[in-house]
This record gives C-alpha cells, structure tokens and sequence, in this order.
C-alpha cells in the first residue's frame, strides 16, 4: 500500500477506536496527520472500502474499519510501546506485594489487567507437570484433614487439602510422617505429567493416606489447564447489542475453550487476533492481545486480553509484555 493511503487508513483506524464514531474525510483531512485535501481523503476512502479496508454505515456517513484494517494497522505497529508510567508503577506495586499462593495470584494478576486495559483479561495457569518435585511434606490439620505440600524444582509451592476418611481418619503425625517419606521416595526427581501408582508399605493406615494423597494428584492433573479470567463483566460496556454480551461471556466461562484459544494464537505464532482470527465465532468482533510469559527462562504459560475489535492495541501490547514479565519473573522468584 502506498504511503499516503496507509496514512489515511491508520488515521481513520486511530480515530475510531478513540471515539467508536464512524469516520469522515473532513475529520482525517483537518487532523493535519496526512497533509492532504478532504478531496483526495475522500478518493482514498473510496478506494479503501472498495479494497475491503472500510465500509460505510450507510449513505453519507463516515467509515468503519474493517478485520483486514485493523490487521493492518496491528501489522505496521513497532511491537509494544512503552507502559504509561502509572500503569507501570501500579505493576511493580503490585508484583512487590503478592505473596500469597500461586492459584490465588494468578487470579489476582487476571483483575490487574483487566483494571489496566478495561477489558476483560485471561491468565493461564503455568504447566506446572513441566517442572520436577523437589520436597514433599504430609502436615496434619485435625483427625480428617491433612495438607499435601509440593515444592517444585521452580520454587513455586502447590498446597492441597486431603480428606482423612476410613482407615486414614485420626492418623498420628508418625504415620503422615512415613506416609511422606514413602512420596518422597516416588516424586522427588520427577514431574507429575503422569501420577504414580500409590506405594504399597504393607502398613494399612499409611497405604489409606497414600491412596488419598494419589487421588488428589489425579485431580490435580485434570485441572492443570486453568484459565483465569478477571473482569468478564467489562465486557458489557463493550457491546451494544445483548446477545453479543450473552456470547462473548458464555465463551469466558468456558475453561476449555479460552485455554484452547489462547494456546492455539500463541502456537500460530500471533500475537494479536482480530476477529474471525481467534477461531471463536461467537468472538467475531473481538480482538485478543497474549502473551507468554517465563518461569526459569522457559515458557510456562500465557496472559491476554480480550476486548472488542476497536480496543486500543498499542496500549494493551504495552500491558501484556509488562505484566507477563513481571508474572514470570515473580514465580521464577517462588
């Protein structure tokens, strides 16, 4: 595309997602950005709705990007540009204060962005069965309740509660302590991608709370891909139109989809989807913005923000570089 004419085009896209109005040549034209008369502006539009950049509302109005405009203008972008610098304090803040467990900040992480960018945000859990065991530790809590604590080789720590029933119930602190030792002798040194069968130690109260400590890393297992989504609500104040509401937050209840989809943009080696790109019908007038972010300089999961099409992608570029960093770098630290 020539250079006046992508002028033009970025012009008419940056005006739209500051006012969502459709757009006119005497607007473009009197900006000063593109240095033309409001004649040439509106040859240019017309060429563009023909080539399938803009279209018109209806007569006399002004243009509407289209999906293949805002791919465009996503494409001639530089990358992310720099925080805002009180977004970038209000990270850091953040970041320095969240000590608590890692599901718990995850989701904490998912409502900072969304408070960032206005939209609704998405945090991937991290493939924690990438990481080996380091340390296992059987604590009890009263005659039915024991924790599981898992330190893995990243330093993150996974606490789970086990339910001491049948033989397990009212087991002595010697018997979770063998019971741990037993796990120790299972886990350290491996990943959990594949549960091991329960040891077998002959001693039948020890074997109940193995049994139990092995039905847990099962359900572990089948809810490592967690996804979560902070400010789905935002999503409201998005769209006119009801039934576009209802589907945009019936996507972001569903775990399997967002996972799929974000997983799936990151794989294609995007990172923005527009529209029809996310692979999501129901999200056709939506973009997404993700992001992976590192634990021990290896990819471990993935951020984003779903907004619609006219969101402000500089800004989000910006906030899901700086966040997945600092997420990254914050479970690195464990």
């Amino acid at each position: 595309m020539e250079d006046r004419k992508a002028a033009i085009l970025s012009a008419v896209v940056e005006e739209y997602i500051e006012t969502a109005l459709p757009v006119g040549s005497a607007r473009i034209a009197g900006s000063g950005d593109v240095g033309v008369s409001a004649a040439t502006v509106r040859n240019e539009l017309a060429n563009l709705e023909e080539q399938g950049y803009l279209v018109q509302p209806h007569t006399s109005a002004g243009r509407v990007p289209t999906e293949k405009a805002y791919r465009f203008f996503v494409d001639r972008m530089d990358g992310p540009g720099p925080l805002d610098p009180a977004d970038r304090e209000q990270v850091q803040t953040f970041f320095l204060r969240s000590h608590r467990e890692m599901e718990q900040m995850l989701a904490d992480t998912s409502n900072l962005l969304s408070e960032l960018t206005g939209s609704a945000a998405v945090v991937l859990a991290p493939d924690r069965d990438h990481h080996e065991v380091r340390s296992v530790q059987v604590v009890g809590l009263n005659s039915e309740l024991a924790l599981l604590v898992l330190v893995m080789a990243n330093g993150t720590v996974e606490k789970h509660t086990l339910e001491l029933v049948g033989l397990a119930a009212n087991a002595s602190e010697a018997t979770l302590a063998i019971a741990a030792a037993h796990l120790s002798g299972a886990l350290i040194g491996h990943s959990l991608s594949i549960v091991p069968d329960a040891p077998v130690t002959g001693d039948e109260k020890v074997d109940s709370v193995l049994g139990a400590v092995c039905g847990v890393l099962e359900a572990r297992t089948a809810s490592v891909d967690r996804a979560f989504v902070g400010g789905a609500s935002r999503v409201a104040a998005a769209f006119s139109e009801v039934e576009r509401v209802r589907q945009v937050l019936d996507v972001l209840e569903r775990q399997f989809i967002v996972v799929t989809m974000i997983r799936d943009v990151i794989d294609r080696g995007l990172s923005v989807a527009i529209g029809s790109e996310t692979g999501v019908e129901p999200l056709s007038g939506c973009s997404l913005v993700v992001a992976p972010y590192e634990i021990d300089g290896e990819a471990a999961g993935s951020i984003g923000v779903l907004g619609p099409t006219r969101m402000d992608y500089s800004q989000a570029l910006a906030t899901v570089a700086v966040v997945g960093r600092r997420l990254g770098d914050r479970l690195t630290e464990g």
